[in-house]
């Protein structure tokens, strides 16, 4: 049955998505990594922050139709919170490369020609790398945004490949070299927009800090947790010349 935040959502453009690959903001089920430094409650609200500002840089778009891409058991809770301007989907089947796979599979079905798949921990990134990842579309199979970690941030095609996201490696080092592999087998063309990093660890959050401090409208709500946040920031003040 279709949700009511699906249902009151009507776009102009129809032939191009951002889904933002998200969780609802639970304990233990999001940036787990970030709990070995942060106490838990406040890995939530960072995330929470994150989500909303990287919905807010997406919605920023012009002439793209911005969707929310989620484990089923999520879909109600994201819904509530993102509230009815932006259309929240389940995705089938369990994990990062389930989620993926249903992004192409669900809206190229719905005729979108360029669909492109985003981080929900990245509103730090210049609005003009998503526009560079829809322009690329136009001239290759596949749009990449690698992280420096050796993953990636987004990825965008314009078909349904349900074997490029295959096999283990999701969220590891790896990632990126497994997708291209994967890309090459399949004679998919690649394009790739700006490397850049993620939010995963603590070193990840110092350097967002720092963006934030000299540019907090990038991203208003992340920027004000690091001020409301009293144990993050006392953490990362303990690193000398870092903050």
């Amino acid at each position: 049955m279709e949700s009511s935040t699906q249902s009151t959502v009507r776009f102009s453009h129809p032939t191009r998505t951002l889904a933002i690959m998200a969780k609802a903001p639970r304990p233990g089920m999001v940036k787990t990594r970030l709990t070995e430094s942060i106490p838990s409650a406040a890995v939530i609200a960072l995330y929470r922050c994150l989500l909303e500002d990287t919905v807010a840089l997406a919605m920023s778009l012009k002439s793209v139709e911005v969707a929310v891409m989620c484990p089923e058991s999520d879909q109600n809770e994201l819904a509530y919170l993102l509230g009815d301007t932006i259309q929240v989907v389940a995705q089938k089947g369990e994990g990062l490369a389930a989620g993926l796979t249903s992004v192409f599979r669900h809206f190229t079905a719905l005729g979108r020609q360029h669909v492109v798949a985003f981080n929900s921990d990245s509103p730090h990134l210049p609005l003009s790398v998503l526009e560079n990842a829809f322009e690329l579309l136009a001239t290759h199979d596949l749009v990449v945004g690698p992280t420096h970690d050796g993953g990636y941030y987004l990825v965008g095609a314009k078909a349904s490949h349900p074997s490029l996201f295959e096999g283990d490696g999701m969220g590891t080092e790896s990632a990126l070299d497994r997708l291209l592999t994967r890309a090459k087998s399949l004679e998919l063309s690649a394009g790739f927009t700006e490397p850049f990093y993620d939010i995963d660890v603590a070193s990840d959050l110092i350097l967002l800090a720092r963006e934030l401090r000299l540019a907090p409208a990038r991203a208003p709500r992340t920027a004000a947790w690091f001020g409301e946040c009293e144990e993050a920031v006392a953490y990362l003040r303990q690193r000398p010349g870092e903050l």
